[in-house]
């Protein structure tokens, strides 16, 4: 049965058709009884959406065994790579609906609010799926345009107003580059389906095409370094992250960067081939982007006194590491570890930052202030929740208590085998960002266990929503040190048959 349903694409398409009738089936609700805001049956029926949609993940995963099923004339392809990814967003969509349960009390429209979370999360997986540069554009649309709703969803608070403002302007101009950098690819090669793509490049690039193929691959670029906060279109990253409500903050920089690398991903491995751009390297530029971002990120982290902000700097160093998986795939390396190695760290990273911003969320519903300070003594009156905490800062700088340490060690490997001065530099840059974050990290982990509350504060009860979800990604984190494996097998079969090795 599983087989025919896999054939037919109805079951290969269970998880992006899941969360999008969960966020009809919210407004549905809703309109039922709009004077109600029936807080518990909407996060219900928002996380029981996410985990449907995770299970149906896992069996499409377990069933299709690692074959790819075309859908719509290849313009989707559910592979292992799509459904590797769509895990991570139906797990931190799952999240991030139950974290908001707590947060939202007090607030209106949070019909609205999971809708759109669902949505945006629908956005995402047909992104992994999209093997084309037009379902690519339409599919990242659908994943940002909720984003721009959520991050300005704190109406009365002036900060979020500002932050989805920005977002919006940024995104808009992001996806004019982007789309123009499609129009000249397509000039050039006369198609837009990605493996339509590779082969008009196989045949060669007419010498006077050149220089506007290598335009539109690095519009396109910029289109990609937007969506995973990237330098140079980063900047936007510290002030939605800082101005939306923690959970989006949570959803963000973990389900959306994962999102923006897919989509990146299958474009440069199958697309565009090394060797058939005539001249055109891409690998170089993802060596200097990615060099950059993490040193940078890094760098503007530790000199922040605000700690979501500091974990927005964080997220963008996180990017930077990630690039790796793109910036080593020179001609020496073992493509597959390097790309599975860039899989890997997503789906722990999607766990421990989720973890990390969701604790700011705890912190925000309790009224704890923003900076450091504000953190001193915390251990004491909430202990489980910072020992969570501890264990996603310290996942984040890779110490080995958890599978934050396997995924950097694994992209050090893959920048390793690159085997070239520009990987072997990004694998000394790797190991010392690092290092540099573990400083900017353990401020926090000291405040919270080793300094003195500045004055006395309650702590006004203990939600349960958001303490399930952060408890859930503490636990997860640290299962995925021993069960890595599973998902490291996974990630290295759908990474192989991406680069086709």
């Amino acid at each position: 049965m599983f087989q025919s349903l896999q054939v037919s694409g109805t079951l290969a398409l269970a998880p992006t058709i899941v969360l999008g009738v969960a966020a009809l089936l919210v407004l549905v609700v809703d309109s039922i009884d709009p004077d109600s805001s029936r807080p518990t049956l909407l996060a219900g029926l928002s996380v029981g959406g996410a985990l449907v949609a995770l299970v149906a993940t896992g069996v499409v995963l377990v069933t299709n065994a690692g074959q790819a099923v075309d859908l719509f004339g290849g313009q989707l392809v559910v592979d292992g790579m799509s459904l590797f990814f769509t895990l991570i967003f139906t797990s931190v969509t799952a999240l991030v609906c139950l974290a908001s349960y707590d947060y939202l009390a007090g607030q209106r429209y949070k019909a609205e609010y999971y809708s759109l979370v669902l949505l945006a999360a629908t956005g995402m997986s047909l992104m992994a799926a999209a093997n084309s540069l037009a379902t690519i554009f339409v599919s990242l649309e659908l994943a940002s345009l909720p984003s721009y709703a959520l991050v300005a969803f704190l109406k009365g608070n002036r900060g979020s107003v500002e932050a989805g403002l920005k977002y919006f302007l940024i995104g808009a101009l992001s996806s004019a580059v982007f789309v123009y950098g499609i129009s000249l690819v397509y000039g050039v090669t006369g198609h837009l389906s990605l493996p339509a793509i590779a082969e008009a490049l196989q045949g060669g690039v007419d010498e006077g095409l050149v220089g506007v193929l290598g335009i539109g691959v690095l519009m396109i670029i910029g289109g990609f370094a937007y969506k995973t906060a990237s330098v140079p279109f980063h900047f936007w990253a510290p002030e939605a992250y800082e101005g939306a409500p923690a959970p989006i903050s949570a959803f963000l920089s973990s389900a959306s960067k994962a999102a923006g690398f897919v989509i990146a991903f299958r474009a440069f491995t199958v697309a565009f081939p090394q060797g058939a751009l005539g001249g055109v390297d891409w690998v170089l530029t993802f060596q200097i982007l990615a060099l950059v971002t993490m040193t940078l990120g890094n760098f503007a982290a530790a000199t922040q006194e605000n700690v979501k902000r500091m974990l927005a700097y964080s997220s963008i160093g996180h990017a930077g590491y990630v690039l790796i998986a793109l910036a080593a795939l020179t001609g020496n390396a073992d493509t597959a570890l390097v790309l599975g190695a860039g899989m890997i760290h997503l789906v722990v990273y999607g766990f421990m930052n989720t973890g990390a911003f969701l604790f700011i969320a705890l912190a925000e519903y309790w009224g704890v202030g923003r900076t450091f300070e504000d953190y001193n003594g915390l251990g004491s009156k909430a202990p489980v929740a910072s020992v969570a905490m501890t264990v996603f800062l310290f996942n984040l700088a890779g110490l080995p208590i958890g599978a934050g340490f396997l995924s950097k060690y694994f992209l050090l490997l893959g920048a390793v085998s690159g085997a070239t001065v520009g990987t072997l530099i990004l694998a000394a840059a790797l190991i010392v960002n690092s290092a540099l974050s573990l400083f900017y990290y353990s401020r926090i982990v000291k405040a919270l266990w080793f300094e003195e509350a500045a004055g006395e504060f309650a702590i006004d009860g203990y939600p349960t929503g958001l303490y399930a979800a952060i408890v859930a990604a503490a636990v997860v984190t640290v299962l995925l040190l021993p069960a890595l494996g599973f998902f490291s097998d996974t990630a290295f079969e759908a990474a192989a048959t991406m680069v086709g090795a």
